[in-house]
Order: C-alpha cells, then structure tokens, then sequence
C-alpha cells in the first residue's frame, strides 16, 4: 500500500469517464488499499480512482469520525436520492485552495459491486452521501464546480489559478 501522487486541474484525465470495472481481482483490491491511504494523507472524506490516473470506476469513501470505516466502490450509480438537499463546502485535492458551497441530495441509495465482487446496495446520508456523488462525479469526468453557474465557475478557476 502506498500514498499515490493526485492529478492536478486541468490533467485532461479528470475530465475522462473512466471505464467499468469487468472483475473484481487484486490488482483492483490493490488500488482501492492505495486509494484509502492516498485519502488519508490528503487527508479527505472520499477519492475516486481517476484523481490518482487510475481510469477505473473506482471509489473509497469514509466519513466516519473515527476513520478506518472506509467504503470500497466498484461502479457506483445512485439508484435513489431523497428531493431534500444538502448544503456543504466542496474541494477537490485536484484543484488545491478553491472550494464552492454546493447542494446535494441529502440521502443516496447507491448500487455497487463489493471487493467480494458482489453487487449490493447500500444507503449513505449527510456527509457520507455529499462524499459519494462528489466522487461519481468524478467517475463521469466532472468536477464538482461542475455544477456551479458559469459565472461561478470561472470565478472559483480564476481564484485557483491566483493561488497555483
């Protein structure tokens, strides 16, 4: 296991969808251990396989106070989101010093396939839910300033690119 390097806005990476994971094997059981550590260092509360130049639809997610409860996703989608939403200040290590306040679903049913290579569903809410679609977003090549207006989104990149 090991800290792995985070991509940097605007790698052309971060703006790929990565591809499906066809078989859960230990290659892919060795990426998610280096995603979790990666995650522990920066430190955050998520990170998606692309953000370490992995194209994989891979994610970790873990929330917890106490850390060490880490969620290891193989092609997450939302299948269900509640219509009351979240607000939460949003960052990414791909775009140090720049975050944005964004409203998300506030609870996600999230189908998934497991380390065992399992599919399975799971329910995530408050922060863990924030986490979960923050990172299948970046499974679909967007950014989480994405989903800002235009005029905010410039704004955010031009206040990142003061501080780089």
């Amino acid at each position: 296991m090991m800290v792995r390097p985070i991509l940097r806005w605007p790698d052309r990476r971060l703006r790929t969808t990565a591809d499906t994971v066809e078989e859960i094997t230990d290659e892919v059981r060795a990426v998610w251990d280096d995603m979790i550590d990666t995650m522990e260092a920066m430190p955050g509360v998520g990170l998606a396989a692309p953000q370490i130049g992995v194209m994989l639809r891979l994610a970790v997610v873990d929330a917890s106070d106490a850390r060490g409860q880490a969620v290891r996703l193989a092609n997450p989608e939302v299948i269900e989101a509640s219509p009351e939403l979240r607000a939460h200040e949003e960052a990414s290590p791909c775009l140090p010093g720049a975050s944005a306040r964004l409203e998300r679903p506030a609870q996600v049913v999230v189908r998934y396939l497991t380390p065992r290579g399992k599919w399975d569903r799971q329910a995530f809410e408050g922060l863990w839910a924030t986490s979960v679609q923050h990172q299948i977003d970046h499974l679909a090549g967007r950014m989480y300033f994405d989903n800002l207006s235009p005029l905010k989104r410039r704004m955010l990149l031009k206040r990142a690119q003061k501080r780089a």
